[in-house]
């Protein structure tokens, strides 16, 4: 994984009149519906770490009240913590002065809403040029520029129109292009797709995964749905009730969830699309048959291996050196949905 980019520590937000006078009564382990019965304050984040590389997407999932899109908020600063700090390239956001907050949000880094967030009253080509105008980029090179960006996510022809002119997945592409626009180095994207139809969410969830292949910006991605944490997350961060439960690699998540909650989540997940060779790999262990590259998905996998003669195939890392092996009949038991019973005990931590 890559160097970490921004740094969240110890981070705590209540909301209510005097978060400060409860907050020893959180670090000290009330929970969220006693803090409000007794004392009428709403624990929104409470102790939350995570470190976020650079040049990866990290994706905050949970339920909703789960507290991720306040975590967000707290990395551009829109919402105040009551306790922790956010270190972005080495600088603590909450110690910035008002001039340097502002600077720090034109260029380091752009937001993409859930409701898109465009000013309907601009032309597609005036949307995407909003951030550099901020920028003090003058309007006519802005919208110059901006028809890259528009190019670049599949809405080339459309810069006179306007977002009432444009379907959800459109406008959405426009909110895109926009916040790529900058050039800021972190995207922040809270809910994204989640209002998009299923089928122009994948598309969106396939602009954003190409483009990043390309750009590798700093993403991070708010999102309730597992199964698009997966597809596009690096790193997956978990929370419930305002605390993280668990963090790490997608495949790591999904063979050793961290208990009942996390396995709720991955129980239904179609493995064969998710799960790559390299995680049940035999490691450092050879076998007559072909090769499949590490990150070859399951479903991939078992028509190679059910292909060979040996019912096995060799796994080869990026620089097709040979790092372990697979057989048919682990590819199987990879496949298969987990226990609902005493048997997952096996798969906590």
């Amino acid at each position: 994984m890559s160097n970490t980019k921004i740094s969240i520590e110890n981070l705590y937000k209540i909301f209510g009149k005097n978060p400060q006078s409860v907050l020893p009564m959180v670090q000290e382990g009330m929970p969220k519906q006693e803090l409000l019965e007794e004392h009428g304050h709403v624990l929104g984040l409470k102790d939350i770490n995570i470190d976020i590389p650079d040049r990866a997407v990290t994706v905050i999932m949970g339920l909703s009240g789960s507290g991720k899109s306040t975590l967000i908020r707290h990395i551009n600063r829109l919402i105040e913590p009551t306790a922790g700090r956010m270190i972005v390239d080495g600088d603590d956001v909450l110690s910035m002065t008002k001039k340097e907050l502002i600077n720090f949000r034109r260029y380091k880094l752009s937001m993409v809403f859930q409701k898109f967030g465009l000013h309907v009253h601009r032309t597609v080509a005036g949307n995407v040029a909003y951030g550099l105008t901020m920028q003090g980029m003058s309007l006519k090179k802005a919208k110059a520029q901006s028809h890259k960006w528009l190019e670049r996510v599949g809405l080339a022809g459309f810069e006179g129109h306007f977002p009432s002119q444009l379907s959800g997945g459109m406008q959405q592409r426009v909110g895109l292009a926009r916040a790529l626009a900058t050039d800021a180095d972190i995207l922040l994207m809270d809910e994204a797709f989640s209002a998009l139809d299923p089928l122009i969410r994948t598309d969106m969830q396939d602009v954003l995964l190409d483009l990043q292949t390309e750009l590798h910006k700093t993403i991070v991605f708010i999102t309730h749905d597992l199964d698009e944490a997966l597809r596009i997350g690096d790193k997956i961060a978990v929370l419930r009730d305002g605390a993280v439960i668990q963090q790490g690699d997608p495949q790591d998540i999904i063979m050793h969830p961290a208990d009942d909650y996390i396995f709720d989540f991955v129980k239904d997940i179609n493995r064969g699309r998710v799960l790559q060779v390299k995680t049940i790999m035999d490691v450092g262990v050879a076998v007559d048959g072909p090769d499949i590259p590490a990150e070859v998905v399951l479903e991939e996998a078992l028509q190679i291996a059910a292909g060979s003669a040996t019912r096995a195939a060799n796994v080869v890392n990026r620089d097709n050196q040979v790092v372990g092996s697979i057989n048919l009949d682990q590819i199987v038991a990879g496949l298969a949905r987990p226990a609902d019973g005493a048997e997952k005990e096996s798969m906590y931590r």
